[in-house]
C-alpha cells in the first residue's frame, strides 16, 4: 500500500530550497520558491518548509502559516503539493495531518492548491478523500500555457494569427522594446504602469513595498527581469517575468492606455519569451491568469480583456483544480468557515489595506 511520511525540512535542505523544489515531480512552482517564502514572511505569513517521503520519491513543499487568534493556525500549501499523480495528494495530506497531531501543532485546516489539471475524476477523488472545495486564490488557477520547445520560427507560427500579426507588425514598425535594469526608478515606473491595467484598480494593488521586495528577491536570485516598451523615450508597457527552473512566468504587467504603437505589448511578451528560452532554457511559459476556459467569451468577466490578450499567444486555457481545504479540527474549522475567515480578512484589510492571502 502506498503511503507517505512528513517531516520538517532540515537546515541544509532549507538553505538549498530551490534545488529541492525544482527536483519535484512537476518541476516546481515559483510560488513554492525560497524568494516567495521570504516575501510572505514579511506580510503576515510564517513559512514552513516540509518534506514528504513516499515509496518512489521525495517531494518538498512550502506551507505558509497564518495564525488566527483563538482558533490556531491555517496551513496553506500554496501551489502544492507537487506530486507525481493526483492520487498522491490525499496521501501527502494524510501524512501531514499525522505529523501535525503527533507534534501537537494547533493547525485547524490545511489548504492545498496542486498544479493538477481539473477534471470530474480529480474532483471526485478529492471530495471522496474528505477535501472541501473552496474559492480559488491564485490568478493562474486558470491560465494560458505556451509550449516554448519549438524553434523560434515555429514558435511564432504556433501563435494565433492575431498574436503573430501583432508581433510581426511591432517588429516591422520598429517598436522600442528592451530589457531594463532593476533600478528603483524602473520599479516605481513598473508599479505605476500596473495601476492602468484594465481589470485592476490602484486600490486593489498590493503595496509598492510588497512588489519591491518580490521583484528584488527574484532578481537577486537570478530568476526575475523587467521588460519595457517605450514611446518617445517614455515607458508605456511593462512586464516582470520569472524563469524558475525550466518554466517561465509572466508575473506582473501594466500599460498606459491609448498608445499609438500597435503590438507593443505583444512584442514585450515575445521578447521575454524568446530571451528566457535562449538564456534560461524554459520549456513552458505561463501567462499567469485568464478567465476559466468555460468563461472566456463572457465579456462581463473581470479578466476578459486579459484573457483575449493572453490567448492570442496560447489558444487554449488550462484549468487547474484550485483550492481545497482539508479539516484537521472540525470544531475550529466550522468557526473559521462560517465567520472566522470573513472577519479575519476584513480586519487584515482595515489594518493593512492589503489582501489577506
Amino acid at each position: 500500500m502506498r503511503d507517505f511520511s512528513a517531516r520538517l525540512a532540515t537546515a541544509e535542505e532549507i538553505a538549498n530550497w530551490d534545488k529541492h523544489v525544482l527536483a519535484n515531480p512537476g518541476g516546481g512552482n515559483v510560488l513554492q520558491s525560497a524568494s516567495f517564502a521570504e516575501v510572505k514572511s514579511h506580510h503576515g505569513w510564517n513559512p514552513v518548509y516540509l518534506a514528504f517521503t513516499g515509496p518512489d520519491y521525495v517531494t518538498y513543499t512550502l506551507a505558509i502559516e497564518k495564525k488566527v487568534p483563538a482558533l490556531g493556525s491555517l496551513w496553506y500549501l500554496i501551489k502544492g503539493p507537487d506530486v507525481a499523480a493526483p492520487e498522491d495528494v490525499p496521501l501527502v495530506v494524510n501524512a501531514l495531518t499525522r505529523f501535525i497531531k503527533e507534534t501537537r501543532r494547533k493547525v485547524f485546516a490545511i489548504k492545498v492548491e496542486p498544479d493538477i489539471v481539473d477534471s470530474e475524476e480529480v474532483q471526485a477523488l478529492f471530495t471522496g478523500a474528505g477535501f472541501i472545495k473552496t474559492f480559488n486564490l491564485q490568478p493562474n488557477d486558470s491560465t494560458a500555457l505556451l509550449d516554448t520547445t519549438p524553434d523560434e520560427e515555429q514558435l511564432l507560427k504556433n501563435l494565433s494569427s492575431r498574436g503573430r500579426n501583432a508581433v510581426r507588425r511591432a517588429i516591422r514598425e520598429g517598436a522600442d522594446v528592451r530589457r531594463v535594469e532593476p533600478t528603483e526608478e524602473n520599479m516605481r515606473t513598473m508599479y505605476r504602469l500596473m495601476a492602468h491595467i484594465e481589470d485592476r484598480s490602484a486600490a486593489r494593488l498590493r503595496s509598492y513595498e510588497y512588489y519591491h521586495r518580490f521583484w528584488s528577491n527574484f532578481v537577486a536570485a537570478g530568476q526575475g527581469r523587467f521588460y519595457f516598451a517605450f514611446e518617445d523615450g517614455e515607458p508605456t508597457v511593462g512586464a516582470f517575468v520569472i524563469a524558475y527552473g525550466n518554466k517561465g512566468t509572466y508575473k506582473d504587467g501594466g500599460s498606459k492606455p491609448r498608445r499609438s504603437q500597435y503590438g507593443d505589448s505583444h512584442l514585450v511578451q515575445w521578447t521575454a519569451i524568446t530571451e528566457l528560452k535562449k538564456e534560461c532554457g524554459i520549456v513552458q511559459y505561463d501567462f499567469c491568469g485568464t478567465p476559466p476556459s468555460n468563461q472566456l467569451k463572457d465579456k462581463s468577466h473581470p479578466h476578459h480583456g486579459l484573457g483575449l490578450f493572453k490567448t492570442s499567444f496560447s489558444k487554449t486555457v488550462t484549468d487547474f483544480v484550485g483550492c481545497y481545504d482539508f479539516v484537521v479540527d472540525p470544531v475550529r474549522y466550522r468557526i473559521w468557515n462560517t465567520i472566522g475567515e470573513r472577519v479575519a480578512r476584513q480586519i487584515y484589510w482595515r489594518r493593512h489595506q492589503q489582501p489577506f492571502y
